[in-house]
């Protein structure tokens, strides 16, 4: 079980990044964590990670994050954290050195599935498959708990689509999945769980099976806490033409 206790971050002193953000997850979920752009989404993921200094405390089945269990993390982000000098085939190879749990069959059917060369030097690929070898990694390290940072920008539509069913098919059971991303639509029916945050603040925690058996789809409830107003655009339009 993943517990984040009473977490929140300010940088430089002034700017609260997050505020009091309390979650927990346990084994083998898969959790969306939507917001817009500055709500706190990438600062949760990497206090979780502790990349950064921040309050309150994040528990792995009731032990601090520290050197003895940080490999059952893993974090796919798209500020990579590969070596670019590196080939596919050298990542394996160290990570098998250095994770006993290095899942090498999946790696290689992942490498297969996205038709990436294992013998190119990483700073050769383009963008989208930087990206997607960067999620590899992060499948395939080993861990219990899989966290991803907008994992698939500068991927075409159909490469996603086809990813998220192929990772339905290989997680198991005790993996989790903590996924951040604005593409709400191509996830909704991939995630189990959504996680709303708005300006530093949890708001909205809810199972996406109860929103359907509601009859409220993933976006609407998002919307609904952001109190999305649909004529946002045409109020703009008319402010900007004069009528």
């Amino acid at each position: 079980m993943l517990e984040i206790k009473n977490v929140s971050k300010r940088y430089y002193n002034t700017i609260q990044a997050l505020s009091d953000v309390s979650l927990v997850m346990g084994s083998g979920e898969i959790v969306g964590l939507f917001g817009e752009n500055g709500s706190g989404k990438t600062t949760l993921l990497k206090c979780i990670l502790g990349y950064i200094r921040h309050e309150g405390e994040v528990l792995l089945d009731g032990e601090k994050i520290g050197r003895n269990n940080i490999a059952r993390l893993s974090f796919a982000t798209c500020e990579h954290s590969f070596f670019p000098n590196m080939t596919p085939k050298d990542h394996s190879e160290f990570y098998r050195m250095h994770f006993g749990t290095f899942r090498g069959k999946r790696f290689k059917a992942l490498m297969d599935f996205f038709g990436l060369p294992e013998d190119r030097v990483l700073k050769h690929y383009s963008t989208g498959q930087k990206n997607q070898f960067e999620v590899i990694l992060a499948l395939c390290q080993g861990a219990d708990y899989i966290l991803m940072d907008e994992p698939f920008a500068g991927n075409d539509m159909f490469n996603r689509e086809d990813f998220y069913k192929v990772l339905l098919g290989i997680l198991e059971p005790g993996e989790t999945v903590f996924l951040s991303t604005h593409l709400i639509g191509e996830v909704e029916h991939f995630v189990s769980r959504a996680v709303v945050l708005r300006n530093g603040r949890l708001l909205g925690d809810a199972e996406v099976l109860a929103l359907e058996e509601q009859g409220s789809s993933l976006e609407e409830y998002i919307k609904g806490i952001y109190n999305y107003r649909p004529d946002r655009v045409s109020r703009a339009l008319d402010k900007l033409t004069g009528q």
